[in-house]
């Protein structure tokens, strides 16, 4: 325990001035963490610089070679050496460190890379272009080049100058998704701009790995087309529009249906006043405002765009500019849970299209398939007159046990109502299996899970009712007195009349002590102390907490569950009719309690296609 550390020295250290390639190096550090950092900084820069057309050409995973050339304004021959010089920017005057309109503001970038790799810039602005060259930090003479327009920089053999930093590079292939996922985000900030992401690694113009042209119309439209473009249209065409605005906060995108979710949290992009940021703020409001819809297995998928006052927000908090402070993290997560959940609310019972595509996936034809029938094998008139009066509807006497052996399984309604099958869900034509209702409609048939749909409908009532009545709370004959620091206490006293709202009423007890006074009753007996810490810990995560009221949905889920048509139960036509049309007037009964959808719908189009008919 006593023993000195060996990285204190009995002598006094001396305090010496680094020199400038040691500077740029740590710098390059922070900035440049792997060949993505690299390509999104370049990029970057070139939509700072007005670009309309970006082309990204990587060697190697990006070790070996990045090449971005842009449409840009460029740089004159003069400001090249300055580019290169640390701190050294075009997009600030220092005056003002919040007011930030563009991408990039440090002047770190290249200077960084320049101090760890092979860099060369040519760039043209105005009538004659010029290039420079700099390696590990030695920069060389501007010189005249060739160039039509725009800017044209090439970074070869990345942290050739730091070797230590190579051995922590990943694979080529785990690089090379790395850059297409940069190249990606920043494409869906910039609708309007085509970028080109293109793999050299044999040499020669290579493969295209990437490409999307430059949308047209308004932002919505361009926003649409650039998202089928890049995550494809089964999300465009299962995701809703987003536009709200509170309090000097715009948010703007696309949110996915919660049917339509995935197995990570990879289809989630967040943007900040245009800047792709991984805020963990963000992504808990995100979460929260699904919270409802999705079991935890299961994650939404959404790219959102949250723009303000740039004095609202800071994005100077780390040099990758990826993580961004607001002035007001409760304005920012109220937008977006609220606004999201508005939009779900909007959607109704609609469920994605992909549960159809997933149904239709389920069925397999017959082993060998279907024999193919050329015209020479088609049957001939008298044939077919024949075969036709075999089927005919006049046989004499029924098949013996035909009823009897289809009743348990499934029963076909007599009486329905024709006019039904122009409503969304249709019309109940039967039950079969005791649990699934078979619907026309006016294009298809639908297939609804009984017990899951009522299951939903039951619980979004329950909801209904305690907002309209409160949470009923339960008084404890004696407060429990929960000891925690004061600084957990002061932290969850600026939450009491939140929590209040849910039943749970806290008052300070003295020092860092807090009294839980009542308790919501639906929880029953509960154990206060460990649900204050529960709280605290949300709280640090994400700046607000949800457990309580997340506490009091699932057990509202669990009375839906057991309160509701169970399976097995046989309905009769009106009670099926009557179950499609409340689903219809009620919000989110496209999906279970747990996320699985209630329904399936599929269209005449597709019944014929299975059977070969189209």
């Amino acid at each position: 325990m006593n023993t000195p550390s060996p990285n204190i020295s009995a002598d006094r250290p001396v305090i010496r001035q680094l020199d400038e390639a040691a500077i740029n190096r740590i710098a390059a550090g922070e900035v440049v963490e792997r060949p993505a950092s690299a390509v999104k900084e370049l990029v970057e820069n070139a939509l700072d610089a007005g670009a309309r057309r970006i082309e990204v050409a990587f060697a190697d995973g990006g070790k070996t070679l990045i090449r971005v050339r842009d449409d840009g304004h460029g740089m004159a021959g003069e400001d090249l050496p300055l580019a290169l010089s640390r701190h050294a920017t075009s997009k600030i005057d220092g005056s003002d460190l919040l007011d930030i309109h563009t991408f990039g503001f440090r002047g770190e970038a290249l200077p960084s890379l320049g101090a760890v790799g092979r860099l060369t810039i040519t760039s043209r602005a105005g009538a004659e272009a010029a290039q420079i060259t700099v390696a590990g930090g030695q920069m060389s003479a501007v010189k005249p080049a060739a160039l039509s327009r725009g800017t044209v920089v090439e970074l070869r053999d990345l942290f050739y100058a730091t070797p230590a930093r190579l051995k922590f590079l990943r694979s080529d292939r785990a690089e090379t998704q790395a850059i297409a996922d940069v190249i990606k985000r920043l494409a869906m900030a910039e609708p309007f701009v085509s970028f080109t992401l293109r793999d050299v690694s044999g040499g020669g113009e290579g493969r295209v790995a990437f490409r999307a042209d430059a949308e047209t119309g308004d932002l919505f439209d361009a926003l649409h087309g650039r998202l089928a473009r890049i995550l494809g249209a089964d999300f465009a065409e299962n995701a809703l529009p987003i536009d709200a605005t509170r309090e000097g906060l715009s948010l703007t995108g696309y949110a996915a249906l919660p049917t339509y979710s995935r197995g990570s949290s990879v289809a989630q992009y967040l943007f900040v006043n245009g800047r792709p940021v991984k805020d963990k703020m963000l992504i808990g409001a995100l979460r929260g405002a699904y919270a409802d819809f999705l079991s935890r297995d299961r994650h939404p998928a959404a790219v959102l765009f949250l723009e303000c006052d740039p004095h609202l927000v800071d994005v100077n908090v780390h040099p990758a500019k990826a993580e961004v402070r607001f002035r007001d993290p409760g304005l920012a997560r109220g937008l977006i849970v609220s606004a999201l959940r508005h939009a779900l609310a909007g959607a109704g019972h609609r469920a994605s299209t992909t549960v159809a595509g997933a149904t239709l996936g389920a069925f397999r034809p017959e082993p060998g398939g279907a024999a193919r029938v050329y015209q020479m094998d088609r049957p001939s008139p008298g044939a077919l007159a024949s075969g036709y009066r075999a089927q005919a509807p006049l046989m004499p006497v029924q098949a013996p046990g035909f009823a009897e052996a289809a009743a348990p399984s499934a029963r076909v309604e007599e009486a329905v109502d024709m006019a039904a099958d122009d409503l969304p869900l249709g019309a109940a034509r039967a039950q079969v299996h005791e649990n699934y209702i078979i619907a026309q409609t006016a294009d298809g048939i639908v297939i609804v899970d009984q017990h899951a749909a009522h299951e939903r409908l039951v619980y979004e009532r329950l909801k209904r009712q305690m907002a309209e009545n409160g949470v009923a709370s339960q008084a404890l004959l004696i407060p429990e007195i929960v000891d925690l620091s004061e600084g957990d206490c002061a932290r969850l006293m600026e939450h009491a009349d939140n929590l209040a709202r849910l039943g749970l009423a806290l008052e300070p007890f003295g020092g860092g002590a807090v009294a839980v006074r009542e308790t919501p009753a639906i929880l029953g007996e509960i154990n206060a102390g460990a649900l204050l810490r529960d709280i605290l810990d949300e709280l640090d995560d994400l700046g607000d907490s949800q457990i309580v009221q997340e506490k009091i949905e699932a057990i509202l889920s669990r009375v839906a569950c057991h309160g509701s048509i169970r399976s097995g139960r046989r309905m009769r036509a009106d009670e099926m009719n009557a179950l499609l049309r409340e689903m219809e007037a009620t919000p989110h009964s496209g999906q279970c309690n747990h996320g699985r959808p209630t329904y399936v719908e599929l269209k005449l189009s597709d019944i014929e296609r299975l059977f070969g008919r189209t």
